[in-house]
């Protein structure tokens, strides 16, 4: 397998107080832009930092572990909290001008977090059986889709009104999981089974992936309308063609032992994943036109698991949380061009 190499670098701080980056010496010689790796320890500890959100310049993500939604300042490296109720389980949380939007994911709710106040605006799921809100995208009007991972469906909140629909999905035991909105049309992963799924005018379609075994986890869309996903059973990354249906994957480098989880599509249109699989946690860019992997760079931390990776495309850069208690960024940068002498 060829990999193409990517410069690295890793800074660990305490609190906010930086330490020197300890930079790599490996440089891109493909279409993949140069990443650097940056991460902060957050000051609570044991909580599981997850799902970041950057809106205003602000990083926010969920405690998982700890019952908070909190901030964190890239120019000031302050971190500030915001209590949730006792067993809320955050799973998620999405931003704009509102407030901080979270799933509720053992409390049975979604959430809106007033930054001014503090306040929450709570939207209890309907129905019976579980009610796991787990992962959500906005839509270009402000309401959002989400998933229900335990109790099989993907619903969709009417902000304006609080009014919360579900559909249920067929397969049995699917696992709804990452979802995205695109076009004003959801995709999600079926983690537990290898299928897709969307909702067009109101109807909910299933889309068989080639390969039994895969398991999708996360996906996202490129510019041209193709979904990549992440195969966690096998170690692949994975694209589908809505248009055409055609369905393609490649090994990543890990291969068995890689588990893909977080993965993010910068606006070149590429792959970034996490290799969960190994320890420390790796990161792997995929370039989508030549479909060469990187060479994969090892998280200072160890990551422990990286769930999720939000794609900031103001400053070229991706956010994560790991399970080692830090937060974390992947600053992007197309490398100069190289020309003959």
């Amino acid at each position: 397998m060829k990999y193409i190499s990517v410069a690295s670098a890793a800074i660990i701080s305490l609190a906010g107080i930086a330490s020197a980056p300890v930079k790599g010496d490996h440089h891109n010689e493909g279409n993949l832009a140069n990443a650097t790796i940056y991460e902060w320890v957050v000051p609570w500890e044991d909580s599981r930092p997850r799902d970041p959100w950057v809106h205003d310049g602000l990083v926010w993500f969920v405690g998982q572990g700890s019952d908070y939604a909190a901030t964190f300042d890239p120019q000031t490296e302050e971190f500030k909290r915001y209590d949730l109720a006792e067993g809320t389980g955050p799973h998620t949380v999405i931003v704009d001008d509102r407030g901080a939007w979270y799933t509720g994911n053992l409390k049975e709710h979604i959430g809106l977090i007033d930054p001014g106040t503090g306040d929450i605006t709570r939207f209890p799921l309907p129905g019976t059986g579980p009610k796991d809100s787990h992962t959500m995208d906005f839509t270009k009007s402000g309401d959002i889709w989400f998933t229900v991972q335990g109790g099989n469906q993907i619903g969709f909140l009417e902000t304006s009104s609080g009014e919360i629909m579900l559909w249920e999905v067929p397969t049995d035991s699917a696992r709804p999981y990452g979802i995205i909105v695109e076009d004003g049309e959801p995709w999600a992963t079926l983690f537990g089974t290898n299928k897709l799924a969307t909702i067009t005018k109101g109807n909910l379609r299933e889309i068989e992936l080639d390969r039994e075994e895969s398991r999708p986890r996360r996906l996202g869309m490129a510019d041209d309308g193709t979904l990549w996903y992440v195969d966690y059973n096998q170690g692949y990354v994975g694209s589908y063609d809505p248009v055409s249906g055609e369905n393609q994957d490649w090994r990543a480098p890990a291969e068995i032992n890689s588990r893909p989880y977080g993965m993010a599509v910068d606006k070149r249109n590429d792959v970034w994943f996490v290799e969960t699989g190994v320890q420390p946690n790796r990161l792997v860019g995929f370039d989508t036109e030549t479909h060469e992997f990187s060479e994969p760079i090892e998280l200072e931390s160890g990551g422990g698991t990286v769930r999720h990776m939000f794609y900031d495309e103001t400053t070229d850069s991706i956010w994560f949380g790991t399970d080692a208690n830090t937060l974390g960024v992947v600053r992007l940068e197309k490398p100069p061009a190289v020309t003959a002498d």
